[in-house]
């Protein structure tokens, strides 16, 4: 997609953001994962009847007396949005046809950083490759995500080097992630995933914040039955294969629902939410769809409750 018809669409979708904010960002983000959105205020006095799981021990111990910890509703939340920005996001589909995985990542990063604003929300975000690139440090306002945006869309084009066989570091984005945020945050992971060694860092982030980890994927169609080049953009290694060979048809229909099987279950294991976002996909309605989903399974669990 031409540069300028990509920022034309990202202009429009402030249009599309409050839907999205509505699912989204409906009092606050840790709601819809995982209940939580309370933060320390003070410590009080034991009283019968308080939950002894809200006793605070350290104050206890310090004092000789029991002491509850006292919560207050954390109405706003920063959210950190990580986007690869690696060779491998700039590929198109087989066929060369649509966006690639890169622009349909930048789409979906302005959309939640648009939906964030509608409710006041600070967003910051890191623009990562074998290191992260560029920091964004959360801010609030329409001025500073245009910012982020316009930043991010140098890159459309700009392919950046190759700078190792093993592709982008995820894991490093993560750790700089934990590095930055100091107290519980969303943290919204953009990637096409083809990466190694993030699944610890994931696991780690999760622990201390809400993840959502979003693999964009291109359609996999094979464009035509004969000799092709496949260049992996990651290493520049080419094969010659033959795509009308059954064989290496299975081959290739496998290796990516392997890899798509992996992902999911890795997301599961540390706790992070996930959608898997092709590039033919329609980035505001997949969106809207993935978080109204996860807000109505919430509201059934507290209604059993």
């Amino acid at each position: 997609m031409e540069t300028n018809d990509l920022l034309r669409n990202i202009i429009n979708l402030p249009l599309f953001s409050s839907g999205l904010a509505e699912e989204m960002l409906a009092g606050n983000f840790s709601s819809i994962f995982k209940g939580q959105g309370m933060e320390f205020d003070e410590a009080r006095h034991y009283e019968t009847g308080d939950d002894i799981r809200s006793i605070d021990w350290n104050a206890s111990a310090r004092f000789g007396y029991p002491f509850v910890k006292m919560y207050r509703e954390e109405r706003e939340l920063t959210i950190l949005i990580l986007l690869d920005i690696s060779p491998s996001m700039h590929r198109g589909n087989i066929a060369r046809q649509g966006l690639s995985p890169y622009e349909q990542g930048l789409i979906s990063a302005a959309l939640i950083a648009f939906s964030a604003e509608h409710t006041g929300q600070q967003v910051g975000a890191f623009l990562f490759d074998r290191d992260i690139e560029k920091v964004f440090p959360p801010r609030k306002g329409r001025k500073h995500i245009m910012s982020l945006v316009m930043s991010a869309l140098q890159y459309q084009n700009n392919v950046p080097p190759r700078r190792s066989q093993y592709g982008s570091d995820i894991a490093s984005a993560l750790t700089g992630a934990q590095r930055l945020l100091k107290k519980r945050s969303l943290v919204v992971l953009i990637s096409d995933f083809y990466s190694s060694n993030w699944e610890q860092e994931m696991s780690r982030l999760c622990s201390k914040h809400d993840v959502i980890a979003v693999r964009i994927c291109s359609p996999q169609e094979l464009p035509f039955p004969g000799l092709i080049t496949l260049e992996d953009p990651e290493t520049g290694v080419r094969i010659e294969a033959s795509t009308g060979v059954d064989s290496f048809k299975e081959s290739w229909a496998v290796w990516h629902d392997e890899q798509s099987t992996y992902w999911e279950s890795m997301c599961k294991k540390s706790g992070a939410a996930f959608l898997e976002l092709s590039t033919s996909a329609d980035a505001p309605s997949s969106l809207i769809k993935f978080f109204g989903s996860r807000s109505h399974s919430l509201n059934k669990r507290r209604k059993r409750k």
